[in-house]
């Protein structure tokens, strides 16, 4: 998925070798099936017009019904389907991938654990201590979140640039320097976080108002958003 992955298992009730296992390899076949620099994958075959959509997967299905509705909340600021691109649906992928997983590690018995993908996480039980990088400095946090039963994702251009487009424009998204989303569920926040980011200088706002979306957010200018209720530890 071109990131590192993480699982810290603290309580469990039963063994979760094999559920770890399986853990991986659920998201080493999500890779596999998602990913558009693969040949193979379904999203490069529909781009091709090798599959039509009603030979999709559920699991595709799902992510499209999440990523219309994101870019419907959004305005359009969101979109997986960018002018001269093909469909590109990794901006919800990553979470929803990522929560499914954490999912069936607690069907299998696992309590308190933290799963972390790249910066983002899902963590079960707690309090967990989540740190948000600062936007310039590799080695300082500008918060401390105390999170429990919760996920956290941040967008920035820190790690991959101006990796984040405007589909309203298909230029870079403008207006933030970082938006850090905790929610009940990592396909929420990544996808918020996402999307708000993409919105701009009107992200954040947004963002907090989204149903059990907390908030904390860097601006261009450096200034500071942190909606009412964020979990600071």
């Amino acid at each position: 998925m071109g990131f590192p992955i993480s699982i810290d298992v603290r309580a469990t009730t039963s063994p979760l070798g094999p559920a770890v296992d399986r853990a991986f390899d659920w998201l080493r076949e999500v890779d596999a099936r998602f990913s558009p620099f693969r040949e193979d994958s379904e999203v490069s075959r529909l781009n091709r017009a090798e599959l039509s959509p009603a030979e999709l997967s559920d699991d595709f299905l799902e992510v499209l019904a999440v990523c219309r509705r994101y870019e419907e909340r959004s305005g359009g600021a969101f979109s997986v389907r960018l002018p001269g691109r093909g469909l590109d649906p990794c901006a919800v992928v990553k979470g929803w991938a990522v929560q499914r997983a954490a999912e069936a590690l607690m069907d299998a018995g696992a309590r308190r654990f933290c799963v972390n993908a790249g910066g983002d996480v899902v963590a079960a039980g707690g309090p967990w201590r989540v740190g948000v990088r600062h936007p310039d400095r590799i080695d300082q946090l500008c918060a401390v979140l105390a999170v429990e039963d919760a996920a956290v994702a941040t967008s920035g251009r820190y790690e991959r640039g101006d990796h984040i487009l405007d589909g309203r424009t298909g230029a870079p998204a403008t207006g933030l320097r970082s938006i850090t989303v905790v929610a009940d569920t990592l396909t929420i926040a990544d996808t918020t976080a996402t999307a708000a980011f993409a919105l701009g200088a009107d992200g954040p706002e947004w963002a907090a108002a989204q149903p059990g979306c907390e908030v904390f957010a860097v601006t261009e200018g450096n200034r500071v958003f942190r909606s009412e209720n964020l979990p600071l530890a």
